[in-house]
């Protein structure tokens, strides 16, 4: 019985990291969230058998966990030595998948935290309006309109970043 518990929870652990990530900003931080968040998921005599209802909860836990530990606003706490962690050594061959993530990952700590959060939970996580609407109580047009503003928010950030584009010189990529 306790190993089926761990095995539903262990399915959840990727995203649960990710939107820890997104509330706290440090790598170190979001692990022990994703870890208190199982060990209370594990501790409960009952737990929600509807498949939605369960990740549902399994969010709540660690976003409670979250607030309880900090008592005070959502802030990032970005450390640029956890997203250095992620990098290759040889910085040349980087790709543009880790480029733009990088580069998503650094817009997002710089929205707000209602932004943040709706985007976490919608964009990373992949809960539906009305799972998101239900997790933070409130009703499923203010979660449209807010993913909407976030979305936008998100856009501006990173079209203000300093990450460009190299422009092309045509005359050496004809030889």
């Amino acid at each position: 019985m306790q190993q089926d518990r761990r095995n539903r929870i262990e399915s959840y652990l990727g995203p649960l990291f990710g939107y820890a990530f997104s509330l706290c900003g440090n790598r170190d931080q979001a692990r022990e969230l994703v870890q208190e968040c199982a060990l209370k998921a594990l501790g409960v005599a009952r737990e929600p058998h509807d498949e939605p209802a369960y990740r549902a909860w399994l969010f709540r836990i660690l976003r409670n966990a979250f607030l309880d530990g900090a008592r005070q606003p959502l802030t990032p706490a970005l450390q640029i030595e956890s997203l250095a962690g992620e990098i290759s050594p040889d910085l040349w061959h980087c790709d543009d998948s880790l480029i733009n993530a990088l580069t998503v990952r650094l817009g997002l700590v710089k929205l707000p935290p209602q932004h943040r959060e709706i985007v976490a939970l919608i964009d990373i996580v992949g809960f539906s309006y009305a799972e998101a609407a239900s997790f933070l109580d409130i009703p499923v047009g203010t979660v449209m309109s807010r993913i909407s503003r976030a979305r936008q928010l998100l856009l501006m950030t990173l079209m203000q970043g300093n990450v460009r584009a190299l422009p092309v010189d045509k005359e050496r990529t004809r030889t």
